[in-house]
């Protein structure tokens, strides 16, 4: 049987930011891999604040490290809420997608959004980075990964930026339909 090894690279809602580790959802994944694909390793290279920048730094080593089958790109968000160009955005990311491609694993795409409040033409370019670079390397995107928890208070932390440990499945919900095509020759 084959053994798939995931590498999730992200950010603070990755990290399982003020929770257990446990609990957050890089971990509920790796327990749902496990009824199907016993063997499965899941690495989670998730760092709080991290931006594609950082994870564009850090990604050499990490594919060197583990040699994964899989790459989670969880990246970017932080880069919009500091305002950083959108195209800087896309590039690391371009760069991150190329690099894994080049060491034969698979990608997936984690898209993200930004509160409107950073302006209609900002917010749409930063949505737009996402979609273009699936299509373009035609790789699978959960298009927003926040999907039934961003705008819902209850599953948020006080600081309405991170998901609360409550959400986490609803991540895991949210990634699933996505990797789990790209798991199937692993079965």
């Amino acid at each position: 049987m084959a053994k798939p090894t995931i590498l999730v690279m992200g950010d603070s809602l990755s990290a399982a930011y003020q929770m257990a580790p446990h609990n957050g959802w890089v971990s509920l994944l790796e327990s749902k891999l496990k009824k199907d694909f016993p063997q499965a390793t899941v690495i989670n290279s998730s760092i709080v604040g991290d931006t594609s920048g950082g994870g564009l730094r850090r990604l050499p080593a990490q594919l060197i490290k583990h040699r994964p089958d899989i790459v989670l790109i969880e990246l970017g968000g932080n880069d919009g809420l500091r305002g950083l160009p959108t195209a800087t955005i896309k590039s690391n990311l371009q760069k991150m997608i190329e690099l894994c491609l080049s060491h034969q694993a698979k990608v997936v795409l984690l898209g993200m959004r930004l509160p409107p409040n950073y302006g209609a033409a900002y917010t749409q370019q930063f949505v737009n980075n996402y979609q273009e670079l699936s299509k373009a390397y035609s790789l699978p995107l959960v298009p927003f990964f926040l999907e039934n928890v961003a705008l819902k208070p209850d599953l948020m932390l006080e600081d309405r930026i991170h998901p609360s440990a409550q959400a986490q499945p609803i991540l895991v919900d949210n990634v699933w339909p996505i990797l789990e095509p790209v798991l199937a020759p692993y079965r």
